[in-house]
């Protein structure tokens, strides 16, 4: 079965083809950008080319978007035409190919407004059921994206399964604020107990969503890593955050000291994955869990895949130039 990826230059569709031909499996990678992973170097707006690509492709893993950075970049236009219309191109060559499931790599920016609870009120519980806010254009074009998902899963029985995906890029944050006062090997492994999800992790829930779509016709999912709270937890997360940590994870603070890094001191919104481990039966693996065992261990916390993806995100590239991963 060849599964087309787009992005295929980009992180996530990098480490995507990573893993597809590791298992031998046939796959085509599509971005505008040529690459070590891109097959066809093209634009996923562009109709005729997407369309040849088609016949014979089994599932399509659409990795490929404007996103967040480019909103500083790019006009509005610009995300539509990339996020709305090139999927919008996609879908269309898909089911008229009779593609068998088409996975859309979306974000949990979606959720927007949502995302942040006024001072006072507990951390946000975000799970499938919380609608979104979008409060910018990037979200609001993956929404669009999404909308379009579903009206092709409903309409045209295309089995579609759409990924909000949390933040799985290498860089430091692009808060300057954040990156002064911890490091980016401290923040992230700090994310992973409610906003980060490893790059092996986003790959299999990408590879079990298309084994899944035939199945379940359309659904949309939070990735990201298993979270240790629950909601009882969302008060004392924004009153102290640390406090609570050190409370389920004895050995959290001494493994920090000997490094010398530190806890949020709050923790304002917490992604619950629940829904897509059960319903796509996916496995994640890199949590805050792991993250401490690897600390002890004297190992690194990322994946082997992380590492052979290497640092690249999108702050190396020309925004000009294309697709690029997701993040919130």
């Amino acid at each position: 079965m060849t599964i087309l990826v787009t992005g295929s230059a980009g992180h996530l569709g990098e480490a995507l083809m990573r893993t597809l031909r590791i298992a031998g499996r046939p796959a085509i990678g599509l971005d505008i950008k040529a690459s070590p992973f891109t097959d066809a170097v093209g634009s996923i707006g562009d109709r005729d080319f997407v369309q040849r690509l088609l016949p014979g492709v089994r599932s399509v893993l659409h990795a490929a978007t404007l996103h967040k950075p480019h909103v500083a970049t790019h006009a509005y236009q610009d995300f539509l035409g990339v996020n709305v219309q090139g999927t919008l191109a996609l879908l269309e060559a898909a089911s008229a190919a009779s593609v068998e499931s088409f996975v859309f790599t979306s974000t949990t920016s979606t959720f927007g407004s949502a995302l942040t609870p006024a001072a006072g009120e507990p951390a946000a519980w975000i799970t499938e059921d919380v609608i979104p806010i979008p409060k910018n254009i990037y979200g609001a074009s993956k929404v669009a994206a999404e909308t379009l998902c579903e009206l092709f899963a409903r309409r045209h029985r295309l089995p579609v399964i759409v990924l909000r995906t949390s933040r799985f890029f290498p860089e430091a944050d692009d808060d300057a604020e954040m990156r002064q006062r911890y490091g980016t090997d401290n923040a992230q492994a700090n994310e992973l107990l409610n906003r980060r999800c490893d790059i092996q992790d986003v790959v299999d829930a990408h590879l079990a969503a298309a084994k899944r779509a035939p199945s379940l016709g359309f659904g949309r999912y939070i990735v990201s890593a298993t979270t240790p709270f629950g909601p009882a937890d969302c008060a004392a997360l924004r009153a102290d955050a640390p406090g609570l940590v050190h409370r389920l994870f004895p050995d959290c603070a001494e493994l920090y000291a000997a490094r010398g890094w530190s806890l949020f001191p709050e923790v304002d919104r917490v992604y619950v994955n629940a829904q897509a481990r059960a319903e796509l039966d996916w496995r994640p693996c890199y949590d805050f869990r792991h993250m401490l065992d690897c600390l002890r261990e004297g190992r690194d916390f990322r994946s082997p895949l992380a590492s052979e993806v290497g640092s690249k995100g999108y702050h190396d590239r020309d925004f000009s130039e294309g697709p690029y991963p997701v993040h919130d």
